[in-house]
């Protein structure tokens, strides 16, 4: 059972103490908690004393009181220690209680590179500034899955909130190291196919990226007609305006893909350095420019890669239809290569705004 009380979720946790074989005798057994990452007073209630289960029967209980805090953090653990048994011998002398805090309470440092609010010629047509409590679906979607994504990738994307949440004014996409079915890791994948799409004009998102082995943070974008005959990828066209491989946290890619649906696509791009920090240390803005004859990807305002239409050809040339923008952390697949014991989890993607002046 679990009650909330000021804001935080208070859970009973129910030690059982089973007696193999029955004993004709009562069974005494002392217990005490002990602290771990979880701090008693503050995470938990410490207990002590004496277990007694009577002659013939096969189980006793310990229970202790914990609570998860609304603040998103690490899971928390502290230690039921049992000791001095009479009539009876201990098979083990301690087990853990893990305290898990998903809230949606997520402090965060707003320090990095910020746009400007407007662009000579061009009016704001439309933003999402995530200053709601939760995604708007007039917006956004949360695709599901965990078949690798045709990159051999490694986690199951869902639409929980362990996975993305709105905080303070930011959206937060967290992969996380935990089971779901047959795959190993969570996250999340965001979409606006077929509700927020757009062909031309300048697209500023600010974010801040994960890093680590086996992550792959991306902002990009597909054609809206992808579910459309003829035009499955690469035919329907990708902007990737960011990637980033988790092991080289201070270099993001920008690419534009193209081809013939079924096929390998044919790509063009460039990649960004940061000499100062690395792109998980603060916010930078992450930018398309985008027109009838080229896309440009810039970075704090800094051009770094442009695509011409002349460079891929006036053949299913698919940059001049409605895109859809795609938001997402993976875990693992073919050019990030997969987690290792260096990488920490969970790992977070921090969207500030996505905005598109046109």
């Amino acid at each position: 059972m679990a009650l909330v009380r000021d804001g935080k979720v208070t859970t009973t946790f129910h030690f059982v103490i089973g007696v193999n074989p029955v004993n004709t005798k009562e069974i005494k057994v002392n217990y005490t908690t002990k602290d771990g990452t979880a701090i008693s007073g503050k995470d938990y209630t410490a207990v002590s004393g004496t277990l007694n289960i009577p002659a013939n029967q096969l189980t006793g209980y310990i229970d202790v009181i914990a609570s998860a805090d609304s603040l998103r953090q690490n899971d928390q653990t502290f230690t039921l220690v049992l000791s001095s048994p009479v009539n009876a011998t201990l098979s083990t002398t301690q087990v853990t209680g893990t305290i898990q805090n998903p809230g949606t309470y997520l402090p965060i440092d707003n320090t990095g590179y910020t746009s400007a609010s407007s662009y000579p010629g061009m009016t704001l047509a439309w933003s999402d500034e995530f200053s709601g409590k939760t995604l708007d679906a007039g917006n956004w979607t949360c695709e599901t899955g965990g078949s690798g994504w045709g990159n051999n990738e490694l986690e199951y994307y869902t639409n929980s909130l362990n996975n993305s949440f709105l905080t303070g004014g930011y959206l937060v996409i967290e992969a996380r190291k935990e089971t779901f079915g047959t795959n190993n890791y969570t996250s999340a994948r965001i979409i606006s196919k077929d509700k927020k799409t757009f062909t031309y004009g300048r697209i500023d998102i600010r974010a801040k990226l994960p890093k680590g082995q086996g992550l792959w943070p991306a902002l990009w974008m597909l054609g809206n007609n992808i579910s459309q005959q003829g035009f499955g990828w690469p035919a329907c066209g990708e902007i990737d305006i960011m990637e980033l491989l988790g092991h080289d946290p201070q270099k993001v890619y920008g690419t534009i893909h193209w081809g013939i649906a079924g096929q390998g696509s044919t790509h063009i791009g460039g990649d960004y350095t940061i000499t100062t920090g690395d792109f998980s240390s603060s916010f930078h803005v992450f930018s398309l420019q985008w027109d009838i004859s080229k896309l440009t990807i810039l970075v704090d305002n800094v051009a770094y890669f442009t695509g011409n239409k002349t460079d891929v050809g006036g053949t299913n040339y698919p940059f001049d239809k409605p895109f859809f923008f795609i938001m997402n952390v993976a875990v693992g697949g073919n050019w990030p290569g997969n987690p290792n014991s260096s990488t920490t989890f969970p790992q977070r993607m921090i969207v500030d705004y996505v905005r598109v002046f046109q």
